[in-house]
């Protein structure tokens, strides 16, 4: 085939032959010189460029189907009442000195801005809490936020709605089907049942805390122990009465008091306005470029092979080993006692070792630090650690926790990497794409959720402090 300067010079000839005379004139001149390459098209102007960004990135979604979230039903307003009481009131630790929210601050995102949380014994908030022994809780404190669209919590998993309908917690038969049938938020109502049971989160030791002294399977005794409590305080009695219309207060189990603490997360804490949201709507002005790019590069690089519903949680609620390394006291797994065994614990399953829940990223930019056991201060220190994962976990930075912390990072790497997933292995991104990953995470922020401080009540009817 002649290329094209040959073609030409072909046509060329052929012209000037069929053409003799055509001028009056039988002088043949000199050739055309042959035309050169064609010019190079001008580049695409930046608003070409973000157009067909946008048109990726929307052929993404299209293919992942990702709706917005929409909202839960309404919740009772006496439920949400109650349920924010109990969430907030010291009463429910054994001690009488954290709540619920102690851990769940609304000024710390409904986090405590901590790697591990310090539990009963401890003073102070957020951050700046101690302990006068240095424990710590062993695992980070997640977030509430969107809660009514998960069907299992913890790092673990160990509390789940089950395919055939149950909800499977730690209490086992404990948790019985009568407590089970008082659940509206299905596995969610659950949730609140099990950090009173623990005695370094909030059942606590001692003196003058009578739910110290019984054995530490008896959840229904703590449970039991905890409602005599409520019940002597008129102010209860009426709101779990108002909230439960028709079931007098001496019928009724911790399962409402749970159930109305899950009323007040779904009611009090879904967040779901944001630019993703909105441009999911069709509003393409709400996505900057690099959030943009960060959503193609989410959507293509393997990071939706776990964050794979419209919150960014693993749709069949597996669990991951995702090299991430191992800080803090432990669970008493390991030969020291110091590490972790994630999902392994729940189900004995040797090949669930250090597997943990993938955690939705709906407002993940509020809510560092990031890890089952906080090791990462920030969001892009997490995102970072993706890009060649294996050498991430070698090189990881220790100081990035607090001092207290650091010489308790196992070295036990080679462990971690024996079992991580191998769907993480191919993922590589430069400083830049990392940048465009946080700025796409950051557009799943409801700027509502920025400030919480409504959330706590003015006071609750224990009369104990309120922490916010």
């Amino acid at each position: 085939m002649l290329n094209r300067t040959r073609l030409s010079l072909a046509i060329s000839v052929a012209g000037i032959l069929l053409g003799i005379g055509a001028c009056g004139d039988n002088s043949v001149g000199p050739p055309n010189p042959p035309p050169g390459p064609p010019p190079e098209p001008p580049p695409p102007s930046p608003a070409e460029v973000r157009a067909m960004l946008i048109d990726t990135v929307r052929l993404l979604v299209d293919h992942r189907n990702l709706d917005p979230l929409e909202p839960p039903p309404p919740v009772r307003s006496q439920l949400v009442e109650l349920g924010r009481s109990l969430a907030f009131d010291r009463i429910l630790s054994g001690n009488r000195d954290i709540s619920c929210m102690t851990c769940h601050l609304p000024s710390f995102a409904t986090g405590d801005g901590r790697s591990l949380s310090i539990g009963v014994g401890g003073s102070g908030l957020g951050p700046d809490r101690t302990h006068p022994d240095g424990e710590f809780i062993p695992r980070n404190s997640p977030s509430l936020f969107n809660l009514h669209l998960s069907t299992q919590f913890f790092w673990d998993g160990f509390v789940e709605e089950l395919e055939d309908g149950p909800i499977a917690t730690e209490a086992g038969d404990q948790l019985t089907s009568e407590m089970q049938e008082v659940f509206e938020f299905g596995a969610l109502s659950a949730q609140p049942m099990i950090p009173v049971l623990r005695r370094k989160e909030m059942r606590g030791s001692g003196d003058g805390n009578e739910l110290s002294a019984l054995d530490d399977d008896d959840f229904t005794g703590v449970w039991v122990g905890l409602m005599a409590r409520l019940g002597e305080i008129e102010a209860y009695r009426e709101m779990f009465e108002a909230a439960y219309p028709g079931t007098p207060f001496d019928d009724m189990t911790f399962a409402h008091a749970a159930n109305a603490i899950a009323g007040f997360y779904v009611s009090d804490l879904t967040f779901i306005d944001t630019p993703w949201d909105r441009f999911l709507r069709g509003d393409d002005d709400q996505l900057g470029d690099s959030a943009l790019r960060g959503a193609k590069s989410f959507m293509t690089i393997r990071c939706m092979q776990c964050h794979d519903t419209d919150q960014f949680d693993d749709r069949n609620n597996e669990h991951h080993n995702a090299a991430i390394p191992q800080i803090g006291p432990g669970l008493g797994d390991g030969p020291g006692g110091n590490d972790d065994f994630g999902r392994e614990r729940v189900t004995g399953d040797p090949t669930h070792r250090r597997l943990f829940k993938t955690p939705p990223m709906r407002n993940v930019e509020l809510t560092a630090p990031y890890g089952h056991a906080g090791q990462f201060a920030t969001l892009k220190a997490i995102v970072v650690h993706y890009d060649s994962i294996d050498n991430r976990l070698r090189d990881y930075d220790v100081s990035q926790v607090e001092p207290a912390l650091q010489p308790t990072l196992l070295n036990n790497f080679d462990e971690i990497l024996a079992t991580r997933d191998t769907i993480l292995i191919p993922i590589t991104f430069d400083d830049a794409g990392a940048d465009d990953l946080v700025a796409f995470l950051e557009s799943l922020t409801d700027e509502a959720a920025r400030d919480l401080s409504h959330l706590a009540p003015a006071s609750v009817p224990s009369g104990l402090p309120i922490d916010r």
